[in-house]
């Protein structure tokens, strides 16, 4: 599967502004997007497709139980990112890394939690309101449906205000939609006109089956079903990502109610690190979208704009110092303590984790000076 007649693009494969009929509603965001921006998004998709790349060979390595790979998806993540609002929370799948680091998300927590140091977990609050990866298929789309519902009630939706004014961003996989949470997530979401957006992945693949087994119609036709605008975009293209979830952001935060998006994207790598995509992929497959890949299309953009050598250059060597500095700190973790375990399982003190905190303890101490 590929484009279709729906799709929006805005950047041709080669990297050229395609102005049409069909972008004229988008390209009025893209002229305002500031320069530095620009070279921000394409900061973003190099430096994590490196981190990427070495969270792999780490895997590889034996230094990580699993590793997901985010490769060919960079475009539709960064700039769906960077259209959100401080105040907005997004709730993520589990290869959304780059809209983990533009929120500010230290992504060595991705590397503890696939250790097995961690069991996932950041303080939202600290990270921009980028919620905790969620590795139950879909089920992140009822959490943000339900947190997007209490913004309606605490009253920070359609104020007019756009300090004020808020929204959700819950993103999911091609596989997820044929999950019943992501459907009654619709359901919930028409019925109460949540101000949230559903950022679809479609990167063709939900593990190894293909997305045209799932569904017989272009996923973006769904949501339609259920009565939520939606729109199919070119996910490769970092311009079309950013300006259609602009559009669908500042729409679900005025109280127009829901909005989704489709973005046709590749999964260049293996669903996981313990799969092996050459059993059930077809080369030529790989090589259309090898040729639609997202930061070589934006590179190109960037540099019919007059982006010099210099730039790039710079770009590659904060890439590969990235990629340094996380293959230095993973050999400097260290396996956490049980007490871990008994933090964050309540946000305030509890007698019942209280007691067994200390059983543990107890347990622990039991063995000691035991030479057997």
């Amino acid at each position: 599967m590929s484009y279709t007649e729906a799709t929006v693009q805005l950047l041709s494969p080669e990297g050229t502004l395609v102005e049409s009929d069909a972008t004229a509603e988008y390209l009025p965001i893209i002229e305002g997007i500031p320069e530095e921006r620009l070279l921000d998004f394409h900061r973003h998709m190099v430096a994590v497709r490196r981190f990427d790349i070495e969270a792999g060979n780490l895997q590889r390595q034996g230094q990580l139980a699993l590793w997901i790979p985010s490769t060919g998806q960079e475009a539709a993540q960064v700039g769906s990112g960077f259209a959100a609002k401080p105040q907005d929370h997004i709730f993520p799948a589990y290869r959304e890394h780059a809209v983990g680091r533009i929120r500010g998300l230290d992504l060595m927590r991705l590397i503890e939690m696939l250790r097995g140091l961690s069991h996932g977990g950041w303080d939202p609050a600290e990270t921009g309101n980028f919620h905790l990866y969620t590795l139950v298929i879909g089920s992140q789309s009822l959490h943000a449906t339900g947190y997007a519902m209490g913004m309606q009630f605490d009253g920070v939706v359609g104020t007019g205000d756009p300090e004020k004014d808020a929204a959700v961003l819950v993103y999911f996989g091609d596989g997820a939609t044929s999950q019943g949470d992501v459907n009654e997530a619709y359901v919930f979401a028409a019925s109460y006109q949540t101000p949230q957006v559903f950022f679809l992945q479609n990167n063709h693949w939900a593990i190894s089956v293909p997305v045209e087994r799932q569904s017989r119609t272009p996923l973006y036709l769904r949501a339609a079903g259920f009565g939520i605008d939606s729109v199919q975009i070119d996910g490769n293209d970092v311009l079309a990502s950013y300006a259609a979830t602009t559009l669908a952001l500042d729409a679900a935060r005025s109280g127009k109610g829901p909005r989704f998006i489709e973005a046709l994207t590749y999964r260049m790598g293996a669903h996981t690190s313990s799969d092996d995509p050459t059993k059930y992929r077809e080369h030529e497959d790989v090589e259309f979208w090898s040729h639609r890949d997202p930061i070589t299309r934006f590179e190109s953009y960037l540099r019919g704009r007059g982006v010099a050598d210099s730039f790039f250059a710079e770009v590659a060597t904060e890439a590969e110092d990235l990629a340094a500095d996380t293959r230095a700190r993973v050999a400097e973790l260290t396996d956490p303590s049980a007490e871990k375990i008994f933090e964050h399982v309540y946000t305030e003190p509890h007698p019942g984790v209280d007691a067994q905190r200390a059983w543990h303890a107890a347990y622990e101490a039991s063995f000691e000076g035991d030479a057997s």
